[in-house]
């Protein structure tokens, strides 16, 4: 009866260790989210206070992938999980991964928007910069959300929405090439457009990666370099 009771007590905390180490990649997903959002207002609105912002919670979003790294690494050696456990554990550390480096990508932007915030700016005002960034916030959003409910069919329509994004940057960046050949001195700001439009579409690419790590995690299947209809 005592080793009964001792097994439930270890499975209760290693369900709370768990819980623990979701919650956290919640709470980074959610600081990331919330940089992806500054960045872009910061670039539209020439908020150089608030692209500091966004630079500075870099070292709370990189404080959280090491406190989760080592809660995972504790976890493995303590409890030596198996089946779905070990798998919900990898694909923690995968995860983090990604979303750390759409932090980076945010901090990019950032940095772009200090650069051209004392240049003159086109009347439409990187409108298109906008969008894309509303869209890629809202793919990311979507596969943190995909995760926290473990939700498959949420994290398919992330990755099919990429082509989308791929696209709107192709096009982006096609138009700034344009523009440079047409007038040469806007190379330098257009090459910076180019750099915040290529962290944007990176974004992007980093959210598929989380779903597909979702559908890992739920199906035991790796979907990784196939394509969408498969």
């Amino acid at each position: 009866m005592d080793n009964l009771r001792t097994g439930k007590h270890i499975s209760r905390r290693f369900n709370d260790e768990l819980d623990e180490i979701r919650s956290h990649l919640l709470a980074m997903g959610g600081l990331v989210e919330q940089q992806i959002s500054k960045a872009a207002k910061a670039f539209i609105e020439k908020d150089i206070n608030l692209a500091e912002e966004v630079m500075e919670e870099g070292a709370q979003v990189n404080h959280l992938e090491k406190k989760i790294d080592e809660e995972s690494a504790q976890c493995l050696a303590k409890r030596q999980p198996a089946a779905s456990d070990l798998r919900l554990i990898l694909t923690v550390v995968k995860i983090v991964s990604d979303v750390e480096r759409i932090g980076d990508q945010a901090e990019r932007i950032a940095r772009v928007a200090i650069k051209l915030s004392g240049q003159k700016r086109p009347k439409h005002n990187y409108h298109e910069i906008y969008l894309l960034a509303e869209q890629v916030r809202k793919m990311f959003y979507d596969a943190l959300d995909a995760f926290a409910r473990m939700d498959v069919e949420t994290a398919l329509k992330v990755i099919q929405v990429d082509a989308s994004i791929n696209h709107d940057y192709d096009v982006i960046l096609a138009q700034y090439i344009q523009l440079m050949k047409d007038e040469p001195n806007t190379i330098d700001a257009s090459l910076n457009i180019i750099w915040a439009a290529r962290a944007l579409e990176r974004i992007g690419d980093h959210s598929c990666n989380i779903c597909e790590y979702i559908i890992y995690l739920a199906k035991g299947k790796d979907i990784r370099h196939k394509m969408t209809d498969e």
